[in-house]
């Protein structure tokens, strides 16, 4: 009798051994899906790749991303289509109607970024044209910015139409002798960038921050009449630059009532502009797939991330 305990009990510990050692393997499906809106600018994706990879190999749910832009995912939180915004930039109206009016939607607090966006020129403008970063002296510099598009004017090279932009309005309320061109993407902007860069070409640029591309050549900002609360309610009469962004994630008022622990941790999810643009770089720059350069980061930053995950 002593003995055949004695066996068990060796038999138990050896199972606990076992099941203490060794690498983990993921967690079963829980049959919980989480639906992530992706916008199209790398910063955006760096957070839902590793959003993403937490969900699924910490606590076993299904993540499916959805490709949309800004206001596309927020009509998705409505639909059903879309649980999680990863990144929000302001969007008062959206919040307006989905969060005050609809009640369809929820935010689940600050992700963490901050978030700048403005006018730009490269360094080597700033070195040479050392007052053209008072927005008063841009007309005097408009000739060199001129292109096939904009004729007799300068050039603003914007992104995607659908990202937050005020650039026509301050373009026309400032009097300024230039006109917005639109280039269609992030990776066009990038690409000017770099290019203005390496070849000493004039570009004035809309562009932001979290960006990964400031750790690899340096654009310096413009500085447009100040940011005063109130001065851009009017859309039509915006005369200011942008405001700091307190960048926010916002979800279903579904998936904040029945995601459970997947809620939990996109509410608990916050980090930095660095630690986005780290993931950022890799995926833009180092040949890195998001997957892979998310679970490059995760492997790398247990400490920052394990809070994150809820028991």
């Amino acid at each position: 009798m002593r003995r055949g305990t004695t066996l068990a009990a060796g038999l138990a510990a050896l199972l606990l051994l076992t099941s203490c050692s060794g690498p983990q393997a993921a967690p079963e499906k829980t049959g919980g899906t989480v639906r992530i809106a992706v916008n199209d600018w790398v910063g955006y994706r760096a957070s839902a790749a590793v959003l993403g990879e937490l969900l699924e190999e910490k606590l076993g749910y299904e993540v499916k991303t959805v490709e949309l832009t800004e206001a596309q995912s927020w009509e998705g939180l409505e639909k059903g289509t879309v649980d999680v915004i990863v990144e929000n930039w302001g969007r008062e109206a959206e919040k307006k109607t989905y969060i005050e009016e609809k009640k369809v939607a929820v935010s689940a607090g600050r992700n963490g970024n901050k978030g700048i966006i403005g006018w730009y020129v490269p360094q080597w403008m700033v070195e040479k044209y050392p007052d053209i970063t008072d927005w008063r002296n841009l007309n005097k510099y408009a000739h060199l910015f001129r292109t096939s598009k904009t004729g007799d004017l300068g050039q603003i090279l914007d992104g995607d139409p659908s990202y937050v932009t005020n650039d026509e309005a301050l373009v026309r309320n400032l009097g300024l002798d230039y006109k917005v061109v639109y280039s269609g993407s992030e990776d066009a902007l990038i690409k000017a960038a770099r290019r203005a860069t390496e070849r000493r070409e004039a570009l004035l640029m809309y562009f932001y921050e979290p960006q990964w591309l400031f750790t690899q050549l340096k654009l310096v900002k413009i500085n447009l009449p100040p940011y005063a609360i109130g001065c851009d309610a009017d859309a039509a009469k915006v005369g200011c630059d942008y405001p700091p962004y307190l960048l926010d994630k916002i979800v279903s008022r579904r998936f904040a009532d029945t995601g459970g622990k997947a809620y939990e941790l996109v509410r608990n999810f916050v980090w930095t502009n660095d630690q986005q643009n780290a993931v950022a770089n890799d995926m833009a720059d180092n040949g890195l797939s998001a997957e892979q350069a998310a679970r490059k980061w995760i492997e790398a930053n247990e400490i920052v991330w394990k809070d994150w995950v809820p028991s």
